[in-house]
């Protein structure tokens, strides 16, 4: 047995060092078809043209933010590219390329931060990705296990992460900061994203398209102009739990196209515009144990109606239901609401409104409105909410 060989090739493990090569680039050409480590140095480092691995088995290594690639590119290409050499050839794939602990920028004329296709089992960890013109880290047809943890990524001019065509993703415990979306996943499924911080984005915060059997759990989404979560476009079974919704102009939760979807015990506090809405091509929701709510805390606001910055007013906003169908909404509380808990449009069916808790609504009305207004939704049942005036505290 040779335990310091490649046991399929005998090649001798390859642990490279790149501030022995001319360039960065050199360094990532040594690494052997059998794969291998190559350590990036410390330092600040131009890229005109990507960098481009075509290794698997491959781990790429630098100081912290201290190793800091710079993407000078301004013709919209990626600072970084993870491909199979014969990436025109469809089936050609990679398997198991690591990245960590290295620092990707750019300009609004550069692309992606990280792009990688047809990699599977792609492992992102410990990088911080910032400035970029395209997204942060874009991963297409990465389609087994792809892995994105403890990152942090910010100020990118399009998505922080956005993910194509992928499957068995993980998102954990990173940070997304003032990019337009913070993370964007389209035609996927079996998405695992939670234990994120979400903050300041200039439009949403998470969009999922065309995916299924997926979980948003624990994630702190706060102040996008937009809206913090979005399912559209065929999603299906995907449970948004536990997650704290704050300060969003936009809205919280928007089910666009959504079946068979579970929110439960989330916080939606100062959401501006529907803390959720639930369209007419959903159905078949539940919507439970949430807690819907201003900044009311022991006797007063925290924050004043009338602020002149619209993200520090104070609101609170319900359920609003738009010509959906077999909508459960039960055991949640609603209160410092500036309008109704829960209201709809268009011709809803078969709704059942329950056990509520709903107090210290209407505040921004000028004329009264019932706290639940399902109007001539067909074959749907109201009761066993507990309703108190709008003044109540």
């Amino acid at each position: 047995m040779l335990p310091l060989a490649n046991a399929a090739t005998n090649a001798p493990p390859a642990v490279i060092d790149a501030a022995k090569h001319p360039t960065l680039q050199a360094a990532l050409d040594a690494l052997p078809a059998s794969g291998g480590m190559v350590v990036l140095p410390a330092g600040n480092f131009e890229l005109t043209e990507p960098l481009r691995l075509v290794r698997e088995n491959a781990r790429i290594e630098g100081a912290g933010a201290a190793t800091h690639l710079i993407n000078k590119n301004t013709n919209g290409q990626p600072a970084f590219i993870v491909a199979p050499a014969d990436r025109k050839n469809r089936k050609s794939r990679l398997w198991r390329v690591q990245l960590g602990n290295f620092r990707v920028s750019g300009s609004t004329n550069s692309g992606d931060g990280i792009r990688a296709e047809f990699v599977q089992e792609m492992f992102i960890h410990g990088l911080s990705v910032d400035h970029n013109g395209g997204h942060g880290i874009n991963l297409v047809d990465c389609y087994e296990n792809p892995r994105v943890v403890h990152c942090n990524i910010t100020y990118n001019a399009q998505a922080g992460l956005n993910l194509t065509n992928c499957h068995d993703i993980v998102v954990n415990a990173n940070q997304f900061e003032e990019n337009l979306d913070a993370v964007r996943c389209v035609d996927s499924f079996n998405l695992t994203m939670n234990g994120n911080n979400v903050d300041d984005h200039l439009r949403h915060g998470v969009v999922i398209e065309n995916t299924y059997g997926s979980v948003l759990s624990g994630n702190m989404i706060e102040e996008c102009n937009g809206i913090a979560v979005i399912l559209d476009r065929d999603c299906y079974g995907i449970t948004l739990s536990a997650n704290v919704i704050a300060h969003h102009l936009g809205g919280g939760v928007d089910l666009r196209d959504a079946w068979g979807c579970a929110v439960s015990a989330n916080t939606f506090t100062l959401c501006h515009t529907n803390s959720i809405a639930i369209g007419p091509a959903s159905g078949r929701i539940t919507v439970t144990g949430n807690n819907f709510c201003n900044s009311y805390v022991g006797g007063k606001d925290r924050r004043l109606k009338d602020s002149p910055n619209p993200m520090s007013q104070d609101a609170g906003t319900g359920v609003f239901l738009n010509g959906t169908t077999d909508v459960v909404v039960s055991g949640n509380s609603f209160s410092g609401l500036d309008g109704q808990a829960v209201w709809t449009e268009g011709e809803c069916r078969r709704l059942l409104i329950s056990n509520n808790v709903i107090t210290d609504i209407g505040r921004r009305q000028t004329k009264k409105k019932p706290a639940i207004d399902i109007g001539k939704a067909k074959g749907s049942v109201v009761k066993d909410n507990v309703v108190a005036g709008p003044k109540t505290r």
